[in-house]
């Protein structure tokens, strides 16, 4: 893989967005052309377990992403990276690439997670009922899975990224719960 020179970018759709836990020195809005933010994997770490899954989610192929792209200082890139893999790429659901994103300022190539479709926790698109259970019963080492989704919806809101179909599966999850 090769790591682009100096600073560098990483781009956040889930978690990353309101929990980066790395230092970073900037975090600008952007926007992924190509793939989509979606609850397409199940967390056997994270937010469930094998046994008790949860719902995470992945960029998938097709349309294009909002999330927050946060700048890394040339001299802590390597300890990032390694800190990314040890978070995200535990059970190799991702398949990390360089792809390029677009900010205020112009596209940078940011490094970004994305779901491998062979990788036996790909669950591909699911029905809400079926999302919901999971959402409900996942809890892993990071928490709760609805709490996830929340916190992720939140982050969203705040930054005037609306997502729709995340809004309606979390207050059928919500209300499930009630």
């Amino acid at each position: 893989m090769d790591i682009p020179k100096g600073d560098i970018w990483i781009f956040g759709y889930g978690s990353l967005m309101w929990q980066p836990d790395f230092p970073h020195t900037d975090s600008q809005p952007a926007l992924l052309r190509g793939y989509h933010r979606s609850l397409c994997l199940y967390s056997h770490q994270h937010r469930g377990t094998p046994d008790v899954p949860g719902l995470v989610f992945g960029l998938d192929r097709g349309g294009s992403c909002r999330g927050l792209a946060l700048k890394v200082a040339r001299n802590n890139t390597e300890s990032v990276l390694t800190y990314l893999h040890e978070r995200e790429m535990l059970n190799r659901i991702y398949l990390p690439k360089w792809l390029p994103v677009q900010l205020p300022s112009g596209t940078v190539p940011a490094y970004a997670f994305i779901a491998d479709r062979r990788h036996k926790q790909y669950s591909g698109r699911l029905d809400d009922a079926d999302a919901v259970k999971l959402i409900l019963q996942g809890y892993g080492k990071r928490g709760h899975c609805l709490e996830y989704l929340q916190n992720t919806l939140r982050h969203l809101d705040e930054l005037g990224i609306t997502d729709a179909p995340l809004h309606r599966l979390v207050r059928l999850a919500e209300k499930a719960s009630a």
